[in-house]
This record gives structure tokens, sequence and C-alpha cells, in this order.
């Protein structure tokens, strides 16, 4: 995980910071997860420290991270993030609201996406590219991941502007190396159809990291 938060660190943009988390923490008060099983509490307790050392990062007090009735990280007054963990990472990021109107950030071992996934999770166009001889033919199991992680972070990041659900074909995306553009198909809030945000890949130590982040937006 040392290895990933450090090549994230480096392509975080102005007022972003990153934190890692440590599943031995403490939940802080008003952080607790009723009925969890141990697991997915030591997942929440992880999440919850990478929150809080992203705000020290930051420069700002830590403060508890209570989940919000629509299971969203409830963030304190000034802030937005996201968090995101899988087996060996949990990271979390998170900037002032002043500047970022939404950061979405995912984490995913770096091993290609069952093909069994590829309907639920891919458009039309984008399993016709990973297969088309003209498309990225080298690895299209790895490239379905990342097409998979980017809509994960844009949902993240989208999140907590609209707090809208969406399934995966509301969003296109293309790959370009390290960097994607994503594309909505659907209209959502102030994100209408044909709206494009970019978004970063950083991959290290067996994991592909997502990264989006949105400026204050207007209705175009």
């Amino acid at each position: 995980m040392a290895d990933l938060a450090a090549a994230l660190r480096k392509v975080l943009p102005r007022g972003v910071a990153l934190g890692v988390g440590d599943a031995a923490n403490a939940l802080w008060p008003g952080e607790d997860l009723p009925n969890a099983v141990p697991a997915r509490r030591a997942e929440f307790a992880a999440g919850r420290s990478a929150a809080r050392d992203a705000m020290v990062q930051l420069g700002v007090a830590a403060k508890a991270l209570p989940i919000g009735a629509d299971r969203a990280p409830v963030w304190p007054d000034g802030l937005t993030g996201s968090i995101s963990h899988c087996s060996g990472a949990c990271i979390a990021v998170v900037g002032q609201a002043v500047e970022w109107a939404g950061i979405g950030l995912d984490v995913e071992p770096d091993q290609p996406l069952d093909p069994s996934l590829w309907d639920t999770i891919l458009r039309t166009e984008e399993r016709a590219f990973l297969l088309d001889n003209q498309g990225v033919t080298a690895n299209p199991g790895r490239q379905a991941l990342k097409i998979f992680v980017a809509k994960e972070a844009v949902y993240k990041a989208q999140y907590s502007i609209t707090k809208t659900l969406f399934g995966f074909d509301a969003i296109h995306i293309e790959l370009n190396g390290n960097r994607f553009l994503a594309r909505f198909i659907d209209e959502i809030g102030p994100f209408y159809t044909g709206f494009e945000l970019t978004g970063q890949f950083v991959c290290a130590g067996n994991i592909v990291a997502g990264l989006v982040v949105i400026e204050h937006i207007t209705r175009g």
C-alpha cells in the first residue's frame, strides 16, 4: 500500500490530501457501524482511519466521519472526499470543498475483470472497443478492469454533488494510457448529456487506482 500511496500523492492536485488506513485504529464516537460482522467492521475502521489521516495531511483537525442514511460518509463541514479499499489497500483522499466540488477514488486488485461481469459494467461500444482488432487487444480483461475503476471513481466524485444513484451504462469511458475520459450518457443533475470529466490511473503494488476530481461547475 505504501507504493500505491506514494504514487497517488504525486498526481494529487492542489488542496487534496491522501491518508492510509489501519484497521487496528479504534472508531471514534459517532462512527459506529451497528450489527456489522467483524470483517466489515475492520474494513470500516480502516476507512475512517484513512480519512482522519487525510484530514491531518491536509492541515485540518481530524474529526469523526459518521455514516449517513445513504451509507455514504458524512464529511465535516468544508471538506469533501472519498474512501476506497480492497484487499491490500485502504486509502482516503480529502480536499477543501471551497476548491473541489467532488473527489472520487477507487482501488481494485490489478487482475483482469471477470468476463461474466462485462455485460453488467461495459457499454456495448466499450466492449466492442476492447474486442475489436483496432482496440486494446493486448489484455482486454485488464482494460475492462480499468473501465470499471474509472466508472467507480466518477460515480463517487459526482455523488457528493447530485446524491444520485445510477448504473454503469450512464457513463462512457475512453481509455488513454494512464488517463481516461468519462462522458455522461444520461443527464444527472448539472452533468448534462455529453458532459466530460477526465481522470487519472495509478498502478502500483498490484493495485489499480482511479482518481477523479471535480471543480465547481455550472449548468452548461
